[in-house]
């Protein structure tokens, strides 16, 4: 990949849109010099989901300890830096607030420019960190707790979004199944890990389609199925297996993901087909995949699973061609909880 700037860059990137309290120092965009995370999963399990109000109070107290120490493992000084990199959004206005105003506080103190970054253009970019050679176009399908986004990545920060879920996000979906079943939160790696004792063939849960367009998702009525399934048995005295509904679940998902993904690479003739975001981390949704395109002869790139989750590196990776395209954000920069990409 060629250099877009005939100097190293060097961006100091804050993440902040849910639960995850990261930092990290990115070179060029794809060399990670450090990635701090301080995850608050123990605080929000009790909870059954995360509290936005808790996050948003241990962002506050954690955000300069995991800057500082992102410095000190990447062994830069903020007179180094190029750029402070920050998500603005989408994500939850009061968790967004905090990591906003501290990079507008550092650029603001140190003269640094400031670039603010799409959070799905985070987890797109986390490719680049993993698989060096990955260059645009491709299309990504971006699968977390908030987003299952099918996009067609035209150039570094140029997305069109070519399908998206019409109701719950596949991460969403995890996470009310597993509440339903019983394993708590958070859903999706407690589904993942049961899912291998058990029959994924057991229950046969539907598999939405939407007649207008064939790349878009639906998973609340899969999510419905889980629940009635579950009705039905309690009501008829019958004992359910929850290794069985998680596998039969999660296959269902699965099956649903990689049939419109790949039906979207073949139809927009693309030859590289990439995944993001924390459903990405999924084992059988990366296994399944790694099957499909190797059959078809398709290059599929994804990011080990500490990559798929919320982080600052991705944002570092994002802020770098953002920076590189002129972009600098203004101290009027504000958290923006529902922005589009």
């Amino acid at each position: 990949m060629e250099q877009l700037y005939n100097k190293d860059v060097l961006i100091l990137a804050i993440e902040t849109s849910c639960d995850e309290t990261a930092a990290s120092v990115v070179k060029n965009g794809r060399e990670v010099l450090s990635n701090v995370i301080f995850t608050q999963i123990a605080l929000h399990t009790r909870y059954g989901g995360v509290v936005p109000e808790i996050a948003s109070r241990k962002h506050i107290e954690k955000i300069n300890q995991v800057i500082e120490e992102a410095l000190l493992q990447a062994r830069v000084t903020l007179e180094e830096l190029d750029a402070i990199a920050v998500t603005y959004g989408p994500g939850l206005v009061g968790a967004l607030l905090v990591g906003v105003s501290e990079a507008k506080a550092i650029s603001f103190a140190s003269g640094i420019p400031l670039v603010g970054v799409h959070h799905i253009s985070g987890h797109i970019s986390a490719n680049y960190i993993e698989h060096k050679e990955l260059e645009p176009p491709f299309i990504c399908l971006v699968a977390s707790g908030g987003h299952s986004h099918l996009v067609a990545v035209k150039d570094y920060g140029v997305y069109e979004i070519i399908g998206m879920t019409r109701d719950d996000a596949a991460g969403e979906a995890f996470d009310k199944v597993a509440r339903a079943i019983g394993l708590g939160y958070p859903g999706g790696p407690k589904i993942d890990k049961i899912s291998k004792e058990g029959n994924p063939d057991a229950i046969p849960f539907p598999r939405a389609k939407i007649a207008e367009n064939a790349y878009d998702f639906s998973f609340s009525g899969m999510k419905s199925a889980v629940l009635n399934y579950l009705n039905s048995c309690q009501m008829k005295g019958e004992p359910v297996c929850q290794a069985d509904v998680a596998a039969s679940f999660q296959k269902a998902v699965v099956d649903v993901l990689v049939e419109h993904s790949l039906h979207a690479v073949r139809q927009f003739h693309y030859d590289k087909f990439a995944i993001a975001g924390g459903v990405a981390a999924n084992s059988s949704l990366r296994a399944a995949f790694e099957t499909e395109c190797r059959k078809r002869q398709i290059s599929f790139y994804c990011p080990s699973p500490v990559l798929c989750t919320d982080n600052a590196a991705m944002i570092g990776a994002a802020g770098y061609y953002e920076f590189c395209r002129g972009v600098r954000s203004g101290y009027d920069l504000n958290a923006v909880p529902n922005l589009k990409l």
